[in-house]
């Protein structure tokens, strides 16, 4: 005996329930002549005849019965399977891996998440703070929510908008600044709080380059979080993030903010992810609650 094909048992299957070829392929969206073709090489396989062909349609062979009576329960099991593992990227259940900077989990994203969460608690998250691109594609996280001029182009999402960065300084440094005889907007005499070179890539961290002497810069830092803590320390002036420092009492904006600065705000997913159904639930509703948001600006 050859090694039987689970396709023709299927189309073994639907034969037997239409009782001719042509019921068969209408209910498998085929032509005649593959129905024919696949219990042909059934019938070759097993080496016994499993219908017979009369004029009012198939009626099975006492093999067939046998075989018939054999793949009832198989057939139960196998679409009980089919309609419990598809229903798991119809249903909203299963763990989220989303990835985001310390900036957003800190400052933007956690009020957000609980929320999701309340409605929808047979969905984990798991959240992965890191201020560098996760490799999505070999699934370090299933979605970001990342700030970016330019989003990886293998990744599908939406632009938010946009946050704002301004410049700020502590209440404790303008004082000893003012004392100094150094005026606010002489910013290449003030001492800095700067980005370090793995955020280079922004527009305020380039403005800063263009304006201020590396000797004027007090600390160098890798995380935006950071800047607040330092800049409300009274190191020095910085370029902070306005939904992070604005709520902080001890610092002063020096300047409205620049449009030049501003980040936009992206929820991506890796492509092959995007139509599961708490991945999309997921991107949705962050789309529309940061919409909504007073630190997001539309962009």
């Amino acid at each position: 005996m050859q090694k039987l094909d689970w396709e023709d048992l299927r189309y073994f299957a639907a034969v037997a329930r239409g009782g001719s070829i042509s019921a068969a392929a209408r209910e498998l969206g085929v032509n005649h002549s593959t129905v024919l073709r696949r219990i042909d090489s059934l019938e070759q396989s097993l080496g016994v005849r499993l219908f017979e062909r009369l004029q009012s349609g198939y009626v099975m062979t006492g093999a067939g019965e046998t075989l018939r009576g054999r793949l009832g329960p198989i057939e139960e099991e196998i679409g009980s399977a089919q309609r419990e593992v598809g229903g798991l990227d119809e249903e909203l259940r299963g763990s989220i891996r989303l990835t985001t900077t310390d900036t957003l989990a800190h400052g933007l994203l956690m009020p957000y998440l609980h929320r999701f969460q309340e409605a929808h608690p047979a969905v984990q998250l798991q959240l992965v703070v890191n201020n560098s691109f996760l490799n999505l594609t070999q699934r370090e996280a299933d979605m970001a929510l990342r700030p970016s001029n330019t989003p990886p182009a293998n990744l599908v999402g939406r632009k938010v908008g946009a946050l704002a960065t301004a410049l700020y300084a502590s209440h404790a440094y303008l004082r000893r600044a003012d004392r100094d005889g150094i005026a606010r907007d002489d910013w290449a005499a003030h001492r800095w709080v700067a980005p370090d070179e793995s955020l280079s890539h922004l527009a305020a961290a380039q403005w800063l380059a263009e304006r201020v002497q590396p000797s004027q810069v007090a600390v160098r830092t890798d995380s935006l979080v950071t800047m607040v803590d330092a800049a409300r320390n009274g190191m020095g002036v910085a370029p902070l993030l306005c939904m992070l420092a604005d709520r902080e009492r001890a610092l002063e904006q020096l300047a409205p903010p620049d449009p030049r600065f501003h980040t936009q705000l992206w929820v991506l997913s890796h492509r092959d992810l995007r139509n599961v159904a708490r991945i999309k639930a997921l991107s949705q509703f962050l789309y529309d609650a940061l919409r909504q948001d007073a630190h997001v600006f539309p962009a």
